[in-house]
């Protein structure tokens, strides 16, 4: 249970938060908290449905007004950090999508110690201009947290998050943001960018490939985030963005010898496997070189996932790979039996695959 993100959440870790809470509301009904986060449905819940449960307990147990609670725990979240602490926007967005000055206040402070782009989704959707423009405010502040919150809020397709289906139709507001910060110093925030842009692509790929040439040689930042914000441009195999970041788009390349160690494993065991990359050419030639798989999903259909290899300039050479790829069980991906597809992928063409079983348990 502690290896999964709802494990977190422990009597003990708890017990550290009341104690920390009573310090400043020394009112604060620690048994009743902690009766009401213990009760009936607790156990079944995952992590986000807790992050809610604990919110709505505190709304119980903190003083009625929202003002007042907020001042609490705006005075402790300096020593409430990490993912764990969630809870803290969460209590914003549960309850102060009325109060929007306190609300902005309070979700300004809890981003610095916890994240709060999940909490402004509800507030893009109650009010979008108002809360864009108080992001593209955000953007500009001198903490990196809070700038990023401003990039990470407004993806169209955040994970863990519903999507923002109107900013999937027409993401032109989030322009501004990404505009204001694609030069930023922080690698969080730049990291932010170019996810955002990645999430655009996937609707607006005309949109991101403009941006791109129009960002391009502004400088290495810049260059690095339009690049990652057009992985998925990359791994599809777009010419134009290829082209753009000088990759070939028709390499003269060939995979050869791809071996995989075993075609049967069991979920947890890892598959290890090598392909050789050969190039057919004197021509040096630049090349992205990826693996893919094929993952079973719970319906049968599958999914397809690229790991990156290596990117490099390739001379007149042969040259092998191995790599090994653990099918443990993750919070963020769960396996499934059934016949999964390994495939090689250079520059977004697919030039060797070789399909492999996965079962539910380990063959004698």
């Amino acid at each position: 249970m502690a290896a999964t993100f709802e494990g977190k959440y422990t009597t003990d870790f708890l017990n550290q938060f009341t104690t920390i809470l009573k310090m400043k509301y020394p009112a604060f009904d620690s048994n009743k908290f902690m009766s009401l986060i213990f009760d009936d449905h607790w156990e079944v819940e995952k992590f986000k449905q807790r992050i809610r449960h604990i919110s709505l307990a505190l709304r119980m147990t903190l003083p009625m007004s929202y003002r007042d609670a907020l001042s609490i725990l705006i005075e402790i979240a300096p020593k409430c950090r990490g993912v764990e602490y969630l809870f803290f926007p969460d209590f914003v967005e549960v309850n102060g999508l009325d109060d929007w000055n306190d609300s902005m206040i309070a979700l300004e402070a809890f981003t610095q110690f916890s994240s709060s782009e999940f909490a402004v989704r509800s507030f893009i959707l109650k009010d979008s201009q108002k809360m864009m423009d108080q992001m593209l405010k955000w953007a500009s502040h001198p903490n990196h947290h809070i700038r990023r919150l401003a990039s990470e809020g407004c993806r169209p397709r955040l994970p863990w998050a519903s999507a923002l289906e109107t900013f999937k139709l027409n993401p032109s507001p989030i322009i501004p943001i990404l505009n204001q910060l694609k030069q930023d110093a922080s690698v969080y925030v730049q990291k932010s960018v170019a996810n955002n842009l990645n999430d655009i692509s996937k609707d607006h790929p005309e949109l991101v490939k403009n941006l791109a040439r129009k960002w391009h040689g502004e400088g290495l930042t810049t260059d690095w985030i339009i690049k990652h914000g057009c992985r998925g441009l990359l791994r599809k195999g777009d010419s134009e963005v290829l082209f753009l970041f000088g990759f070939e788009t028709s390499p003269d390349v060939s995979v050869i010898d791809l071996s995989l160690e075993m075609d049967r494993l069991a979920i947890e065991q890892t598959l290890n496997f090598s392909f050789s990359v050969q190039t057919n050419t004197s021509a040096p030639q630049k090349l992205r070189v990826e693996y893919a798989i094929d993952f079973v999903k719970a319906n049968g259909s599958t999914t397809r996932k690229l790991f990156k290899v290596t990117e490099r300039i390739f001379e007149k050479e042969s040259r092998q790979y191995k790599r090994s790829h653990s099918f443990k069980d993750l919070t963020t991906r769960k396996h499934y039996p059934g016949k999964h597809k390994l495939a090689v992928i250079i520059n977004g063409q697919e030039l060797s695959a070789a399909e492999f079983y996965v079962t539910n348990t380990r063959e004698r």
